[in-house]
């Protein structure tokens, strides 16, 4: 178990939450895929869910609201990258290509944060703590275990996370040649960053995938299906584990992963 009680280091993957239409029905859903306890929030925090893990925060859940006429947003999960200054990083993400989509705005007394999206349009959010730090439970069965960019164009993704957040980008050669970039912060991976995968319909803009860890992805897959999700891809192994990519019934993305153990010899 991956208890996290320290704050996280400015740039570092720190939360991710889901939008979607029907909130309950979200809840339920992943209630019954990850394991995770969660209610409809507070009226004066616009009913946001923070879904728990054996008592600890994992994740956010939260239904649209919009005006009559207004298209409601497309369901997705989003990634939310820790700072010191929400202000100065809205700045800094101006600076640098960036488009702040949703101003600096205060969660009392959570803490305060802004949504924004790359030069190539992959949308994220900020978060800076005040009495939370965001997800307290990672790196195991049922929790987020890996954030990952996937951009159209890798070198401005990367110049631009070094200079709005102080992420630097490492390039990591996988088996056959493929190469896969790391994301750090303070010299320790936090996330990866690759190309948009080849097949991709032209119109998907660059994204952040959420991961979840789970104990067997085969049989989590299955599960999803039951519960009416969609496989965008089937089990597969990789480097790191066994892995899919899915969409839950609104159409929210994310991928699990089966982790493969670390060889510590």
């Amino acid at each position: 178990m991956a208890e996290v009680n320290e704050p996280y280091a400015p740039g570092t993957p720190c939360w991710v939450d889901l939008t979607v239409g029907d909130q309950q029905a979200a809840l339920t859903f992943y209630r019954d895929l990850l394991g995770w306890s969660g209610e409809v929030g507070p009226p004066e925090m616009g009913g946001y869910a923070i879904c728990t893990l054996r008592g600890r925060p994992v994740a956010g859940i939260s239904g649209t609201t919009t005006a009559p006429g207004e298209q409601p947003p497309p369901p997705g999960w989003h990634t939310y990258l820790a700072t010191a200054d929400a202000d100065a990083t809205a700045r800094a993400v101006t600076a640098h290509g960036g488009t702040v989509l949703m101003p600096v705005t205060e969660v009392a007394p959570a803490g305060r944060m802004l949504l924004a999206a790359d030069p190539t349009g992959a949308m994220f959010g900020v978060w800076q703590a005040l009495e939370f730090g965001g997800a307290q439970l990672v790196n195991e069965p049922g929790a987020l275990v890996w954030n990952e960019l996937d951009t159209s164009d890798v070198a401005a993704g990367a110049a631009f996370y070094r200079a709005a957040l102080g992420m630097e980008s490492e390039p990591v050669e996988l088996p056959g040649g493929a190469v896969y970039h790391s994301l750090t912060v303070e010299g320790r991976s936090v996330a990866g960053m690759q190309p948009t995968s080849a097949g991709v319909p032209p119109d998907v803009p660059s994204h952040w995938l959420t991961y979840f860890a789970v104990d067997d992805t085969d049989s989590t897959v299955d599960a999803l299906i039951r519960a009416g999700g969609n496989v965008l891809k089937p089990p597969f192994d990789m480097v790191a584990g066994r892995m899919a990519v899915l969409q839950d019934p609104q159409g929210g993305i994310f991928a699990l992963i089966c982790p493969r153990p670390i060889d510590t010899d």
